[in-house]
């Protein structure tokens, strides 16, 4: 175990027990401030859009700069700065300028901790997941415990609770240190001849595809909640059920994937997404099939998850390790996530809110392809590396 792995839990606890409970409620709170639907997917889409951007600044500076706890700890205050937007925007363009800025320096907080976890790990992922699933710890007891302070004070008070979180995510930066980089003897390959590649091309179109269609989750799974009669209370046992489930498969899933491998595990999870999200659409009003589909988080982003970072480790291992998982990032969650965010509102004022979860049903067939040419063509290169071998 890391010699910073209680720090390390730290930071991840709170860091995600704010983005947590933000995420869940701000919904509710920007539609109290009187926006319209498409203007929340906009506000919120923002979480996805800026995930393009900060952890490339950041880390870059971050990397150049070799004083990535510095940087974490900047990009704290000026968080906690950007968040005084909620406190007093009141109109779209106000909270909207807030959302750019206070996403600019999050988004980058969480890659830059686990930057510095890889590298006191040297390289080793055997804790990862067990010091990760304190981050998913924190989103269920954040949310759980926010959800009867809402009912009780109103939505109105989650810039008190949700800023709170972020003062918290600073302090628990001031306990981590600077850990050394890996260096790498051996030049590393060129990234862009990677990135032409068109088994690389489409896995970041599957994994894209996948967090669009979780879009309809991330962006309007409160707001559909509560349309359909559910309390703030009955919202965040639902957002702690899924999350619940995620923390179980992180820590028991490395069975799984030593006895079917990443390429089983990846479409298992896609299949199950498949059904997941016509459960919730075809369930607003059967809280027991709502819990099925919660349970289903498991798979659809846990198992997934960790199947792609496996995957991802075939193309960009070694000295390309970082710049691989910042792509993913920003590639899946960022471009995905954005975009699937600003096509599911429209979706949602053209067609309803069951409709969302439908057409994120078809989204995840269009990554199952994706995943499946991949896979393929991947394949097809091996071989033809054998032979010229």
């Amino acid at each position: 175990m890391p010699k910073q792995a209680f720090s390390f839990a730290l930071f991840l606890f709170t860091y995600y027990a704010h983005a947590g409970t933000f995420a869940t409620y701000a919904t509710l709170y920007f539609a109290g401030k009187g926006m319209t639907v498409a203007e929340i997917g906009i506000l919120m889409s923002m979480v996805q859009v800026l995930r393009i951007v900060g952890p490339n600044v950041w880390g870059y500076v971050a990397d150049h700069s070799e004083r990535r706890v510095l940087v974490l700890r900047m990009t704290g205050v000026a968080a906690i700065t950007a968040f005084s937007g909620i406190f007093f925007g009141q109109t779209f363009v106000q909270f909207l300028v807030a959302m750019i800025v206070l996403n600019l320096f999050t988004s980058a907080q969480g890659p830059i901790c686990e930057a510095l976890m890889l590298s006191e790990m040297r390289g080793d992922l055997t804790h990862y997941g067990r010091l990760r699933l304190w981050g998913s710890m924190g989103f269920i007891v954040s949310v759980m415990v926010a959800a009867p302070m809402l009912d009780h004070w109103g939505i109105v008070a989650l810039p008190w609770v949700a800023g709170g979180l972020l003062v918290c995510v600073l302090l628990a930066s001031l306990r981590l240190k600077e850990v050394p980089r890996l260096g790498h003897k051996e030049k590393p390959p060129a990234l862009f001849s990677i990135l032409r590649r068109r088994e690389v091309i489409a896995f970041f179109a599957s994994t894209a595809l996948m967090v669009a269609a979780h879009t309809s989750l991330y962006t309007f799974y409160s707001l559909y909640l509560e349309r359909s009669g559910y309390s703030k209370s009955v919202i965040g046992v639902m957002w702690s059920i899924g999350v619940t489930a995620e923390v179980l498969l992180f820590y028991f899933q490395a069975p799984l994937f030593r006895r079917w491998g990443a390429r089983n595990m990846m479409f298992l999870a896609l299949a199950i997404a498949l059904l997941r999200f016509v459960m919730i659409g075809a369930g607003s009003h059967l809280l027991w099939l709502l819990v099925a589909a919660q349970l289903l988080h498991a798979a659809t982003f846990a198992l997934h998850h960790s199947a792609s970072v496996m995957t991802l480790q075939r193309w960009f291992s070694g000295p390309l390790q970082a710049r691989g998982q910042a792509l993913f990032i920003s590639i899946s969650y960022g471009i995905g996530g954005s975009l699937g965010g600003l096509f599911l509102a429209h979706w949602w004022e053209k067609t309803g809110p069951e409709t969302v979860y439908y057409i994120a049903s078809a989204l995840v067939a269009g990554s199952m392809l994706a995943a499946w040419l991949s896979f393929r063509w991947q394949r097809q290169a091996d071989g033809a590396a054998n032979q010229s071998a």
